[in-house]
């Protein structure tokens, strides 16, 4: 709806659309001591000092009578000042904190860049603590966090596209790449798939990624999310996009491959002899997370000819008074171990830890001791729950926490054979997954060579310099 030359049929929409807001302030002011306006602005998204200082003494001082909108303009000391010619931009404008001023003869209205709010400071994030690397983080607000990767970047080839994303909420979404690395056809596809969202509020990014990933019945994240300047800073290095939202430290990357969600930081900070090893053991423990128990279950139950004897005849005797096959065995303490762990992640951090650790060890005993699940499966299950901890991210780590369950089953009623059911149905659904188009297991999957020396292996940073295709 476009603004009329009428002051006051102007604020009588404003004032229909903001019924019932008391934050919202309707300011009375004269320009020069002639010509009437009013100033509105919500109360605690605006720098009142400034808006005094820089827009109202002006104004109130401006020589002569009826000015015109660029005299106006030009009277005020504010850097970022935009016109505005309809009530909806104007809405806008004000949601977002900055004050809008309405003169009576004028068609259009005048928004100073001067909103602020309260934000937390740049701290290290817990989820992705680092031994050594920077100790900064992204915090809530957009405007700071693409400050920091400006920082990280100080490249005018780093773009930084903005939208509006949720019908009521209007959160600023950002899309952000290095021109000339990142693909076009990859930065279109992302602008394509946000401007098709149909949803009224956005307030984290998980909102976003459920719309506008290629699988959305996929256990598997196929967007990369990171609270560290850094990590986003090194993706768009090698031609990925970040999507940053308003209200939120937590951002995504898009493509993310498998092996990409299993990398670290610190993966690039350490000597490359000693992360190749910490990687190799990684991907090991990764698979012990996902086939530890099932494996277990598969050869207690169908395939005893594959322990030793001595080994044999110790399980048997600790296995003679339990009244559950193994199968329920591991389901039991699989299903309490993750109780366990959601529960201490749930309360208070003073006690959260305590109550997981000691959990644990009581209930594992208890359990022991009261002949429902027998030694060697209390240690499995421990040493599947270390093995799950190795994961570096909690979006990679949940699905294979939720897998291990159907495998178990298979393992229970098919011994080995279920178990490889289970990995040929897992790995036939990762090798057909794409993240906006890339093969979700590149470059293993298909093969590409100069991409395999960051992944088999870490090599050198004299190796990294020339980046892998997509």
């Amino acid at each position: 709806m476009k603004l009329s030359n009428h002051l006051r049929e102007n604020l009588r929409r404003l004032r229909a659309v903001y019924n019932d807001c008391a934050d919202v302030v309707f300011h009375d002011m004269v320009i020069g001591g002639h010509t009437p306006a009013m100033l509105v602005y919500i109360d605690g998204l605006v720098r009142l000092e400034e808006l005094d200082q820089h827009v109202v003494a002006p104004l109130r001082d401006a020589p002569g009578p009826n000015p015109a909108l660029q005299d106006i303009r030009n009277q005020t000391t504010v850097a970022s000042v935009q016109t505005c010619g309809t009530i909806e931009a104007i809405v806008e404008k004000i949601s977002g904190g900055n004050p809008v001023l309405l003169v009576d003869g004028q068609n259009a209205a005048l928004s100073f860049g001067l909103s602020s709010w309260e934000q937390r400071s740049v701290e290290e994030p817990k989820a992705e603590s680092v031994l050594r690397g920077p100790r900064e983080g992204f915090i809530e607000t957009m405007r700071t966090n693409i400050a920091m990767l400006r920082r990280k970047i100080r490249s005018p080839k780093l773009k930084v596209v903005t939208l509006h994303i949720g019908t009521c909420s209007r959160t600023p979404v950002a899309v952000i790449y290095i021109e000339d690395i990142a693909q076009p056809s990859l930065v279109r596809e992302m602008m394509s798939r946000l401007k098709r969202i149909e949803i009224e509020d956005v307030l984290e990014t998980s909102y976003i990624e459920e719309w506008i990933e290629d699988n959305r019945y996929s256990p598997f994240p196929q967007m990369l999310s990171t609270e560290r300047p850094d990590v986003a800073g090194a993706y768009l290095m090698e031609g990925r996009v970040v999507v940053m939202v308003d209200g939120t430290p937590t951002v995504l990357v898009a493509p993310a491959t498998f092996f990409s969600l299993l990398q670290t930081p610190e993966d690039y900070y350490e000597r490359y002899v000693v992360v190749t090893a910490i990687r190799w053991l990684r991907y090991f423990f990764l698979a012990i997370s996902l086939l530890g128990p099932s494996l277990y279950v598969a050869v207690v139950s169908f395939h005893q000819e594959m322990i030793p004897t001595t080994l044999m005849l110790t399980m048997a005797r600790s296995r003679e008074q339990i009244p559950f096959s193994a199968l329920m065995e591991a389901i039991l303490m699989e299903t309490m171990f993750e109780a366990l762990r959601e529960a201490g992640a749930r309360l208070p951090k003073q006690i959260g830890s305590a109550v997981s650790i000691v959990g644990a060890l009581v209930i594992g005993q208890a359990a022991i001791s009261a002949g429902i699940v027998s030694a060697p499966m209390v240690m499995v299950v421990a040493i599947t729950g270390i093995a799950s901890f190795m994961a570096p991210r909690f979006t990679i780590g949940i699905p294979i926490r939720l897998l291990r369950f159907p495998i178990m089953f298979l393992a229970g009623m098919m011994g080995l054979l279920g178990m490889i059911l289970g990995v040929i149905v897992i790995l036939n659904h990762l090798l057909n997954l794409r993240s906006f188009g890339v093969p979700y297991m590149s470059p293993l999957a298909p093969m590409q060579s100069r991409g395999l020396k960051d992944v088999l292996w870490r090599a050198p940073h004299w190796m990294l310099n020339r980046r892998a295709k997509r």
